[in-house]
């Protein structure tokens, strides 16, 4: 059983299946949410799921200087390079991969950043178990690993005590970009997915791992979650 971290009464909050969704608008989308609890402290706490088309963020660390290839090949291979506001350094986002956004009110909700940061780790650690996977923290960076390769990526941001950003999740992820880069500003870190780590050939939804990951959330920061059907434009 993962961790509980909230032990105070069971919140409730709203899930989105965006499908696959370009970062700039999944973005876009997260600081309406914020905005909109900023303006109404009882708005419902939202969390988006996600995957994205290939793309490079960078962090609060920033993270152009970890591009081990040059601008001119990425523009080649389609892959954008994005500045954020969220923590940590640079990463990489493409499909197959499970992405999470939070937009939770942490003073309401009484979860220090600390606390919530490690809360995370605990929803991938228990996802990777659900396929018999054993996964740990490490010292080196925020995130989950697999050994020495790291499989899953935390990086939030807090706004007048409203938390984006979120966890990122390697499942099916095509690994190849990430050799492009040094990974959370990490030199010589080799990544992985849950794909990568089985030794059977076995198919791997990312839309189980989404359903996994929001269980665990509920668990872990005891709320109560329900699905929405997004009205966004594309």
């Amino acid at each position: 059983m993962p961790e509980r971290l909230n032990n105070n009464h069971k919140r409730s909050a709203v899930f989105l299946d965006l499908g696959i969704l370009e970062y700039q608008r999944a973005l876009e989308l997260q600081l309406e949410h914020v905005q909109l609890k900023l303006d109404d402290k009882e708005a419902a706490d939202q969390i988006l799921l996600v995957e994205h088309p290939a793309v490079y963020t960078l962090g609060k660390r920033g993270g152009r200087e970890n591009l081990v290839v040059s601008e001119d090949f990425l523009s080649a291979k389609k892959i954008d390079v994005i500045q954020t506001d969220r923590g940590g350094n640079i990463t990489f986002h493409g499909p197959g991969q499970a992405v999470l956004y939070p937009i939770i009110d942490l003073e309401r909700a009484k979860i220090g950043v600390k606390d919530f940061v490690y809360g995370l780790e605990e929803i991938m650690k228990s996802t990777v178990a659900e396929f018999d996977l054993k996964a740990n923290r490490d010292h080196r960076n925020h995130g989950l690993w697999v050994g020495n390769k790291k499989i899953g990526s935390v990086g939030i941001s807090v706004k007048k005590g409203i938390c984006f950003h979120g966890l990122a999740l390697n499942v099916t992820t095509n690994l190849t970009p990430f050799s492009w880069i040094n990974p959370c500003g990490l030199s010589q870190v080799a990544m992985t997915s849950i794909k990568n780590e089985l030794e059977s050939m076995e198919d791997i939804s990312i839309k189980k791992v989404k359903t996994i990951l929001i269980r665990y959330f509920s668990e872990v920061f005891n709320y109560s979650i329900k699905e929405n059907e997004p009205s966004y434009q594309n």
